[in-house]
């Protein structure tokens, strides 16, 4: 939003909720009807080896989707780490601890949660993500309203987009890269892959529940966020509500927005573990022994524990959060969430040339190769700036 404005930033706000549920019904519709007519595809990289061909799964859409997991990996790492900071600091104002220690402590637990076997023994963890996103969205909000009604904040609260053209148009690029980030979610044939039989529908209601809880989480942070603080919103809402002055709001509560957050990354960022798992096992398993045979357990332990450690070392070396969502969504999500899904409907379906559906799916991929590019240029510019500013394992 403070990248954006008030009327860009709410029109691509719910312009990316009503094309990423577009995308995400497609997908449901394509898996529905291979399901139906008996061949049930139960990963993004089965539906593009049958659709698009062997090639395109072994070059593109399978790389792309496993790279985009291990980025989301990395930023969720560095996300824990930074919110672990933030306690610690309120705690010990003059610790002197640096922030690559708490990423480690992150990347523990990821290691440890990494270890749980598939999509299915997630599904308590994500009831508990689902409880964790409302209760930090809803402290997001309350934080954010309480600290903007007050008359020092009010005063100095300014809506203008920062810098000269060339760097508004590249922080829009930017901002549009972040918000197909957290929208994007490139594991959705991986979870409608536990649904039981028959499929038929439920993928659309399990869909129409996430994008409920996604509007009132997402638009009332975003909304409260930058009426609250303008164009000096960060990225991470809650480094907002620590002034220059102090805490505007109590620690306790500081304490338990944090904690809730930190919650949520580990819960949401397991998830996209999973993929990247799946490969290894696919790899190094022996089907012929049972899943809990030492066989299978000790390369299973020994690959997602080197994945972990390696998500956590980069996630310390380059700790700069906004700029690695940026190009995760530039790079990954844009074209696998926003196009690949328009593309597999029309080769599925093939719907006529000449109708509504189809321009309006040509009109779309259009769009977002176009975004995709300008998006990737705009994150590596980022990166590049930042990488002036900072060093490597920097404590930001």
């Amino acid at each position: 939003m403070a990248l954006l404005g008030w009327e860009a930033g709410l029109l691509f706000l719910a312009a990316a909720a009503i094309i990423t549920f577009y995308s995400y019904t497609i997908f449901s519709r394509i898996l529905d009807h291979y399901a139906i007519n008996g061949r049930r595809l139960l990963c993004f990289r089965d539906m593009a080896h049958h659709i698009l061909g062997a090639n395109w799964n072994h070059y593109f859409v399978g790389p792309l989707q496993i790279l985009i997991c291990f980025a989301e990996v990395v930023a969720g790492t560095l996300l824990a780490g930074q919110s672990m900071k933030a306690i610690y600091m309120m705690e010990n104002p003059d610790g002197t601890a640096e922030l690559y220690l708490f990423i480690i402590i992150s990347g523990v637990f990821m290691l440890i949660l990494s270890q749980m076997p598939s999509y299915h023994s997630l599904r308590h963890l994500n009831f508990i993500s689902l409880l964790l996103s409302l209760a930090y969205s809803a402290c997001a909000t309350a934080g954010s309203i309480h600290i903007g009604s007050s008359s020092s904040i009010a005063h100095g609260r300014d809506y203008s987009i920062l810098g000269d053209t060339k760097n508004r148009i590249f922080g829009a690029f930017s901002a549009i890269s972040v918000t197909a980030s957290a929208y994007g979610n490139c594991v959705i044939p991986e979870i409608q892959a536990t649904v039981a039989a028959p499929v038929k529908g439920k993928m659309f209601k399990g869909l129409c529940l996430c994008y409920t809880i996604i509007i009132i989480t997402y638009f009332s942070v975003s909304i409260s966020g930058y009426w609250a603080f303008g164009n000096r919103a960060h990225g991470i809402i809650f480094s907002n509500f620590i002034l220059d002055n102090g805490r505007a709001m109590p620690k306790w509560f500081l304490v338990m927005s944090n904690f809730f957050l930190i919650l949520q990354t580990f819960a949401v960022t397991v998830a996209f573990l999973q993929p990247t798992n799946q490969l290894l096992e696919k790899i190094f398993a022996d089907a012929r022994k049972k899943q809990y045979s030492s066989r299978n357990v000790i390369p299973r332990v020994i690959g997602r524990s080197v994945v972990a450690i390696i998500a956590t070392f980069i996630a310390a070396m380059l700790p700069f959060f906004r700029d690695i969502i940026g190009l995760i969504g530039a790079f990954g999500f844009l074209p696998l969430v926003f196009v690949m899904p328009i593309v597999m409907h029309v080769i599925t379906f093939k719907p006529t040339r000449r109708g509504f559906a189809f321009c309006i799916s040509m009109s779309i991929i259009v769009i977002f190769l176009a975004a995709t590019l300008m998006g990737c240029i705009a994150a590596v510019r980022e990166i590049v700036r930042d990488a002036n500013t900072y060093m490597l394992f920097a404590n930001v």
